[in-house]
């Protein structure tokens, strides 16, 4: 069974629906003992990065996703998801992240994102730099659909799984042990996006 992380904030139902699509069990859960007892656990998220990390420690829930890491299980963080896991975010300040990954979440921002929109909102590529076990089935340069406005910068670049071009080559994945972990939205990348998602259900512990 798939838990799918509830803390108040992201499209989890559409999540859901992409796991089910492809054939896996997942439920919507706040509750600790069916995180830490589930086979594999995602953390969704939309919304501003510091709000994100009040509702989950109001709900208990940090000490659950670092255990559920430290466990071993597979794990995937989806877009704030991904973001929440780095030590900190420039978002409304300086906000302190869950610091799983080393590194920092910051705004595109600079001369080269001139008559670029921001939010970064749409399809776009993804480049292969690491063959991360969710990603067995996706060609290089495969399109997936982007919404955000800040993206991550790991201080280990040996974690960097996948880059997307704009305005930079900017972290649009990263794979750590059992951690990875996206940007863009595989439950909205149409075919593509669900075959991440069927190649993380099958992932053992």
């Amino acid at each position: 069974m798939i838990a799918i992380i509830d803390y108040g904030m992201g499209n989890l139902r559409s999540v859901q629906k992409g796991f089910e699509r492809v054939g896996r069990e997942a439920v919507v859960t706040s509750d600790a003992k069916t995180i830490l007892s589930a086979g594999k656990v995602v953390l969704p998220g939309v919304g501003a990065f510091p709000d994100c990390m009040r509702n989950l420690e109001q709900n208990g829930l940090i000490d659950v996703v670092h255990k559920t890491i430290e466990s071993g299980k597979p794990f995937l963080g989806i877009c704030l998801g991904l973001q929440l896991l780095f030590t900190e975010s420039e978002e409304f300040g300086l906000s302190k992240g869950l610091d799983i990954i080393k590194g920092r979440v910051v705004r595109f921002k600079g001369p080269e994102f001139t008559g670029l929109k921001i939010p970064h909102m749409g399809w776009n590529t993804i480049s292969l730099k690491r063959q991360a076990p969710a990603l067995l089935d996706v060609p290089d340069n495969s399109h997936v659909y982007f919404v955000h406005s800040f993206h991550v910068v790991p201080e280990d670049k040996q974690v960097i799984a996948t880059t997307t071009p704009y305005g930079v080559d900017f972290v649009s994945s990263i794979w750590k042990d059992n951690i990875f972990a996206v940007q863009f939205h595989p439950e909205k990348s149409q075919t593509l996006g669900l075959s991440i998602l069927k190649r993380f259900g099958e992932q053992k512990s």
